[in-house]
């Protein structure tokens, strides 16, 4: 469709120009009528004064899909210092039903459940879409970051035929009369893919039948993970993290700035360097701040996480801070000890703003340690990993790697309180639709 966006107005005052988007809100006053049309771009004030067309405009509900001929002329207390007069309205389809809330109002007032339970509607509101507009520039972020230190994209199975991987439950499907999953992670495929490329990445869909019903987790989420071989040991697995952090946040900060502004956003402190401080060290810290002795927890509380994010802030002037060293004992399988110190491991979390939000590592890569680790863990068949130790079986490289969800990393950005106001479709213990 030939038209100007409501962002390029300005450049064509005098003309006559075709606009075209759903009606936001119409204002019908005594002498005079204004229509305010939303495109992708934003908003155009259209000022109605003839009769026939104030009639037809009066016909035509909020959301109704039109095109509208008209003058540019210079207004500067209209939506981009411009307006359109003289207009001649083009219904592009029926006239749209009644909305169940305002989308011309600031603040969408709905609670959760019914944005959620109307989300191909409510998702027009200028501010729920600016969520995603964020959203997709993190994600092209994290593609150019990575592509920049050589990484390839990959897309690897989200149907799979064993559950290998342990720390969360699955989704059991009938896959032609035989029992199939669906993925909890591409963990096992992108380690594989490391023997191929060297350095491989995914943006995909994950699913965790996890039966937890709070506000950081879904059943379904869009993971971003990264793997790279040919490692010296995890700490080059941070390295590349923080840099594509940095590159998230640049292309955020360059693609998405009006969508940061109408939010409010209040951007990250990321340093120059990543702030690393181990494990055991946190604990310690902890116990001495609080006088209640943690040293012996095997992982982070939430309380824990919220406090050493606190301390980096506090003491580093960063929103993220790397934990390594967690025990071995409560990681993965595949998760690379630590030889300077038994029974701490080469695996990381990316605390930001208070909240785990990168668990990654280095793993283990040659086989027979494979061999001993899931024989050590009460794997005595290890079948269902055939095609996985066949990688370490011919030549694996130390290699290493991170993942994350989309939607946490942009709750904790946006400083909202539930995951599911960040994800565009929520999959929970209660939604499957719409």
């Amino acid at each position: 469709m030939q038209r100007i966006l409501s962002s390029r107005l300005s450049a064509h005052v005098g003309e006559t120009v075709r606009v075209a988007g759903w009606i936001h809100r119409r204002r019908l006053l005594k002498s005079v009528a204004f229509l305010i049309l939303r495109d992708a771009a934003g908003l155009t004030q259209i000022v109605v004064s003839e009769e026939s067309v104030r009639a037809q405009l009066e016909t035509l509900l909020e959301e109704t899909a039109v095109a509208v001929i008209g003058t540019v002329i210079e207004e500067p207390s209209a939506p981009g210092g411009v307006e359109i007069t003289s207009p001649v309205i083009e219904p592009l389809t029926d006239p749209a039903e009644p909305v169940p809330f305002d989308l011309y109002r600031p603040d969408l007032r709905a609670s959760l459940p019914t944005m959620l339970d109307h989300a191909p509607v409510a998702l027009r509101h200028p501010k729920l879409a600016a969520v995603h507009r964020i959203g997709a520039a993190a994600v092209g972020g994290f593609r150019t970051a990575l592509e920049a230190m050589s990484f390839v994209e990959i897309h690897t199975p989200k149907i799979v035929g064993t559950a290998t991987e342990s720390g969360a439950n699955v989704f059991k499907l009938d896959y032609f009369g035989r029992p199939a999953y669906l993925a909890q992670s591409p963990q096992l495929y992108k380690q594989i893919m490391v023997g191929v490329f060297e350095r491989v990445y995914e943006v995909g869909p994950v699913f965790r039948a996890e039966p937890s019903d709070t506000a950081r987790h879904l059943a379904s989420y869009t993971s971003l993970d990264a793997e790279m071989g040919f490692i010296e040991d995890h700490r080059d697995v941070i390295a590349a993290c923080h840099a594509t952090v940095a590159g998230m946040l640049a292309d955020i900060q360059a693609k998405a700035g009006p969508s940061l502004e109408l939010l409010d956003v209040a951007m990250p402190a990321l340093t120059e360097k990543p702030v690393v401080v181990h494990f055991a060290d946190v604990l310690e810290m902890i116990s001495k701040a609080t006088g209640e002795d943690v040293t012996a927890e095997p992982d982070l509380a939430p309380a824990h996480e919220r406090w050493i994010g606190e301390w980096a802030l506090r003491e580093h002037g960063s929103d993220f801070v790397f934990v390594e060293g967690y025990p071995t004992a409560h990681r993965a399988f595949y998760t690379h000890p630590d030889p300077a110190r038994p029974g701490y491991s080469r695996a990381i979390d990316l605390i930001f703003r208070g909240l785990e939000l990168v668990s990654g590592g280095q793993r283990l890569h040659r086989h027979a340690d494979y061999v001993r680790t899931l024989t050590e863990r009460g794997e005595t068949d290890l079948s269902a990993y055939a095609g996985y130790l066949d990688a370490m079986r011919y030549g694996m490289p130390p290699h290493g790697g991170f993942a994350f969800g989309l939607e946490r990393f942009l709750a904790r950005l946006l400083d909202v309180p539930n995951i599911r106001q960040v994800t565009l479709f929520p999959r929970d213990l209660h939604r499957l639709a719409p």
